[in-house]
């Protein structure tokens, strides 16, 4: 997984077991109460990365507008490309929207005023996507 290199070292609370009413046991539960917020946030962000792929034009025309949004949603989110993806070309596209879900809808407008949808495309699995005529 991307931004953790391994979970064996991921330190977990030790709890140790003492008498009810003991000193030791009085500082053992604010630390491990303090320590289980910090386990989901650690969850949570291994969880939601950043998802990369690779958008191919294998067409005649350059790609001017690209748009992405989850399989759930019902509109597009914002055109992606800032200088279009020529012909012949390929760029990274990188999805930092913090979901956890892999299936995406895609839109490519291109210069010659073709348009192309695609759906449900688990971009996880795929790692590219490739336009052609």
């Amino acid at each position: 997984m991307q931004g953790v290199e391994s979970l064996d070292k991921l330190t977990l609370p030790i709890f140790i077991h003492t008498q009810k009413d003991s000193p030791l046991m009085n500082m053992v539960r604010p630390v491990s109460l303090l320590l289980a917020p910090l386990s989901a946030l650690v969850a949570s962000a291994v969880l939601a990365q950043d998802l990369q792929f690779t958008l191919y034009n294998e067409t005649s025309s350059a790609l001017v507008e690209f748009y992405i949004s989850t399989s759930e949603s019902d509109s597009w989110e914002e055109n992606l490309i800032v200088t279009p993806i020529e012909a012949g070309s390929s760029a990274t596209v990188t999805i930092a929207d913090g979901e956890t879900v892999c299936e995406y809808d895609i839109f490519g407008v291109f210069e010659n005023g073709a348009e192309a949808e695609d759906y449900e495309l688990n971009l996880c699995e795929l790692g590219s996507y490739t336009y052609t005529e």
